[in-house]
């Protein structure tokens, strides 16, 4: 079946938790309707990390071509809205060569943003946003996180009191703007521009299963050579508060190295804070997204004959 570039171009997405079978169904999916895999997470996204992001191996990215997996050097930070351009120009390259763009990935804001657009929100003065990183790097986040919960609790709700990047820009916004990030996004988005036509499958087993497979697939990762990874990734003298010094399993693994924690603890540390994470994830996707297709388990291959037949009948729809 063939795939045109055009305002109406068939998009396939897979969205899930961590651990849930997406990038096998992703790659199942390319293999079956001659795709091409596009990242939609935001670690894999980073160069080095292909290990403890889980990004999918050199087997699997010989069979079909995959894009913006390690784009990225981890000392550059990527919003959704970089990611959003990068991802919508893959999309377009991949119709335009008559491929099915299939888009994979567990970053909800990666993927609210490719769907629905971006809020339209003016640029940050450098002052504006060098004052907020200045007292984030004093103050700490929990502290900037408190002043957000006062005078953006929307927002707020939405963020744990680690994730500096965004409470920092929630709180540029605020400052350079006098209005929160919460009603901007409230107040519209930019278009996708091109405007794909989308079919959305979310893996969502249950949390059980999701956390098994999370510590099993952790301790691979670690044997596979993750603290290698994240030894590179330390030599780099990079920022602690970048994205990638902040991936699943870093910081429980650099204490490790820092000889501040056993190995197993370390580990045990990383699937505790994988299995938060996921939590969250099927919690975002439960209320966020909305999907033409939910599976109630982990991806096998018994799967194939339901999600293909679903996938035949949105690409026949999506024929000029």
């Amino acid at each position: 079946m063939t795939v045109a570039a055009g305002p109406a171009t068939p998009v396939v997405v897979v969205a899930g938790p961590t651990a849930s079978g997406k990038s096998q169904l992703a790659l199942d999916i390319a293999v079956e309707f001659r795709g091409t895999v596009i990242n939609a997470d935001s670690m894999q996204i980073y160069r080095g990390l292909g290990v403890l992001s889980a990004a999918p191996d050199r087997e699997a990215q010989a069979r079909v071509p995959h894009r913006l997996y390690g784009a990225l050097d981890p000392g550059e930070p990527c919003s959704a809205g970089r990611w959003r351009a990068m991802a919508l120009a893959e999309i377009e390259a991949a119709a335009r060569e008559s491929r099915l763009p299939v888009v994979v990935g567990g970053t909800g804001l990666y993927l609210r943003a490719l769907i629905g657009g971006i809020a339209r929100i003016p640029p940050v003065p450098a002052g504006v946003r060098r004052a907020v990183r200045e007292r984030l790097a004093r103050d700490g986040a929990p502290a900037l996180h408190a002043e957000l919960a006062r005078r953006d609790p929307e927002t707020a709700a939405r963020l744990v009191p680690q994730d500096a990047q965004r409470i920092a820009r929630a709180l540029e916004v605020l400052d350079a703007t006098d209005r929160p990030l919460s009603a901007w996004i409230r107040g519209g988005v930019e278009g996708t521009g091109a405007s794909p036509r989308f079919h959305v499958i979310l893996l969502m087993p249950s949390r059980e299963a999701v956390y098994a497979a999370i510590d099993a697939r952790f301790r691979a990762m670690v044997a596979a050579g993750a603290l290698d990874e994240v030894r590179r990734l330390a030599a780099c003298g990079l920022d602690p508060a970048l994205p990638a010094m902040k991936a699943l399993g870093v910081p429980d693994l650099l204490r490790h190295l820092s000889g501040e924690l056993p190995l197993d603890e370390a580990v045990r540390c990383g699937q505790q804070a994988t299995r938060r994470y996921a939590k969250r994830q099927m919690t975002w996707f439960r209320h966020q997204l909305a999907a033409d297709q939910v599976i109630s388990a982990q991806y096998s291959e018994r799967l194939r004959p339901e999600i293909f037949s679903q996938i035949s009948s949105f690409l026949l729809t999506s024929v000029p």
